[in-house]
């Protein structure tokens, strides 16, 4: 064991010890048996896709969020942590913690993204790196800002409660250890946080029940909406894995037990109507109306990686296979690499279940009775 790694196990043991065990939710006490769940999310809001998946879960009936890890992804770290805090204070549900993360990716960087874009060609959505946002339901998107902790006024209005004191990546590791072979992890940003803590503890994926992750692109229908542009000409690449790719390529070749992926290919059939938006509104959760006040219309991407981890019957269609992110700096740099069994480079990749088609109708009928319910 080098020095380096000696510090991080004496860091990450004082930090266990130091925490104690997990709060309980008083929303959960009397419901020992339901998931466990922890959401890491680039919860940029107000409302919008990251936001809906996140109330899907906080309003399932037989789950336990044990905490919302951030990284910087579709916004700053910081500023998606204010959106989050927010959120749970609008929805009632204050007693689930938040751990800041990631302000950065591994290697990825403004910088490097516009020499790519200067070598390849121009990139349609970056995230917190776009200086010019797309027409395409932005209209409550803060201006662009370089400062990554800069904290915009949220339209939303600032929240009093505060984050947790502790970084997503201790926290990932202090859950998986209390609660071994039981936590599943819904990931639907840029996978940096689970690849700091997967090197912080080599044990940290083999002790988690399940990933869950939406992102990476298959060869996507185009859908019938602007979004398409993001995918069109390039449809083995997709934001979440192009964000950060080194942390997606560390976490695929991680010793998890199970692995699934839900990619653009079956969100393009979804779309958060303005329909969908009213009826929520006009239901009895208690952020019923902040969806009608900020809710937007956009394929339903983190939303369908929650209803999948939920009701896994949903899915109609899946595929095993062997999936890696490409991190060579080339004109395929986070792209979605893919074999099927026995085709794999052999570089520890790692069986995926990918998902490819789900039973549209149903999806939808189940996230908007979950967001309309008390």
């Amino acid at each position: 064991m080098t020095t380096l790694q000696k510090v991080l196990y004496t860091a990450l043991a004082l930090a266990i010890l130091a925490a104690g065990t997990i709060a309980t939710p008083a929303a959960a006490a009397d419901a020992p048996a339901r998931r466990k769940v922890i959401i890491d999310q680039d919860a940029f809001g107000p409302a919008g896709s990251n936001m809906q998946a996140i109330l899907m879960l906080l309003q399932a009936k037989d789950v336990e969020v044990l905490g919302i890890t951030i990284p910087s992804g579709d916004g700053w770290r910081d500023e998606e942590v204010g959106h989050t805090l927010r959120l749970l204070e609008v929805a009632h549900r204050t007693d689930v913690p938040v751990y800041p993360g990631a302000v950065f990716p591994l290697v990825n960087s403004q910088e490097r993204t516009r020499l790519w874009e200067r070598l390849y060609g121009k990139l349609f959505y970056k995230g917190a790196w776009t200086e010019v946002w797309p027409a395409e339901g932005t209209a409550r998107r803060t201006p662009y800002h370089a400062d990554p902790f800069m904290i915009p006024p949220s339209p939303a209005g600032a929240p009093t409660l505060k984050a947790a004191n502790e970084s997503a990546a201790v926290f990932l590791v202090r859950a998986v250890h209390q609660y071994p072979g039981q936590v599943s992890i819904i990931a639907a940003g840029p996978l940096t946080n689970l690849a700091l803590a997967a090197r912080l503890d080599p044990q940290f994926a083999s002790l988690a029940h399940e990933l869950v992750f939406m992102g990476g692109s298959f060869n996507p229908t185009p859908a019938d909406n602007p979004f398409a542009a993001e995918y069109v000409n390039s449809p083995r690449r997709e934001f979440n894995m192009r964000f950060d790719p080194e942390a997606a390529s560390i976490v695929l070749h991680q010793p998890w037990k199970k692995i699934t992926e839900v990619p653009i290919d079956p969100t393009t059939r979804t779309f958060f109507k303005p329909e969908y938006i009213r009826e929520v509104a006009a239901g009895h959760a208690p952020f019923a109306s902040y969806i009608g006040r900020f809710g937007q219309s956009y394929p339903m991407w983190d939303e369908l990686a929650v209803a999948v981890w939920l009701d896994p019957s949903l899915v109609t269609r899946a595929k095993s296979l062997f999936v890696d992110v490409d991190t060579s700096f080339t004109a395929g740099y986070g792209q979605t690499l893919s074999w099927s069994a026995g085709e794999e480079p052999g570089q520890g990749e790692r069986t995926v279940n990918v998902v490819f088609d789900v039973d549209v109708p149903r999806f939808e009928r189940m996230a908007l009775d979950l967001l309309e319910a008390p």
